[in-house]
């Protein structure tokens, strides 16, 4: 389970934010718990010395309690190192004096400039960041194997050993399975940009669909993309970005 905490003593932010993490599209896959709060309390000192739970804290700088939101943060990383903190103010004047007070801050936004875009943005960041641990497994007779989904860029089939190669950061697997199969073992992030390829689009810098070639992050260019697939790929930048 992920746990998002949000200390915001403004109503109408609040709203806001809960209406940021309600339309996210981690919802669908992951287990969320929010809570929010509007100033610092027993119960929040609770959550904060809970270590069995990944947080995510989203923090409103200035507080009318007189706790702010810096002096929690404070107590934050006094206690919790590995989770994420998001500052949150109306005055951008206030984030080098956070800056300097407080270590590892994901990152300032102001409540009244992009809001919206740039908190659902950094939500995305944070999940795919620390929160992926999502596994592609298949075993067989004499293969059992566990991949870490982000660690996949491609899958593609070898006609020549009639096999799935399943390509990662390091080195690349054979198995007995076809394309379209290996897609019931993956999730949303990997799509067929080929009858023989499926991609993880996460892992894409760029699409050449007129010289039928996609780019990795890696720097490797594939030779395995069809145009038939481009606008399934262009709804999946649609509905991702």
């Amino acid at each position: 389970m992920i746990r998002i905490i949000v200390v915001e003593d403004e109503s109408e932010t609040q709203m806001s934010i809960k209406k940021i993490i309600r339309e996210l599209d981690v919802l669908k896959t992951e287990e969320i718990k929010v809570d929010y709060f509007t100033k610092y309390t027993n119960a929040l000192k609770e959550i904060i010395l809970d270590k069995a739970e990944r947080k995510i804290y989203i923090l409103d700088i200035e507080l009318a309690s007189k706790v702010s939101g810096i002096d929690i943060a404070r107590y934050i990383r006094d206690n919790d190192w590995g989770s994420e903190i998001i500052f949150i103010t109306n005055h951008d004047k206030m984030f080098e004096t956070a800056y300097r007070t407080v270590y590892e801050v994901f990152d300032f936004i102001e409540k009244f400039h992009d809001l919206e875009p740039k908190l659902k943005k950094d939500l995305k960041a944070i999940f795919k960041r620390n929160f992926d641990n999502k596994m592609f497994k298949f075993n067989s007779r004499n293969l059992n194997l566990q991949i870490f989904y982000r660690s996949i860029t491609y899958l593609y089939r070898d006609t020549e050993e009639r096999k799935l190669i399943v390509n990662t950061d390091k080195t690349s697997y054979a198995i007995y399975m076809n394309v379209q199969d290996s897609l019931n073992y993956l999730d949303s992030r990997f799509m067929m940009v080929h009858r023989a390829c499926v991609v993880n689009m996460d892992r894409v810098e760029a699409f050449n669909w007129s010289k039928g070639y996609f780019v990795l992050d890696t720097g490797e260019k594939v030779h395995l993309l069809s145009k038939k697939f481009k606008k399934e790929v262009e709804e999946y930048y649609g509905r991702n970005n």
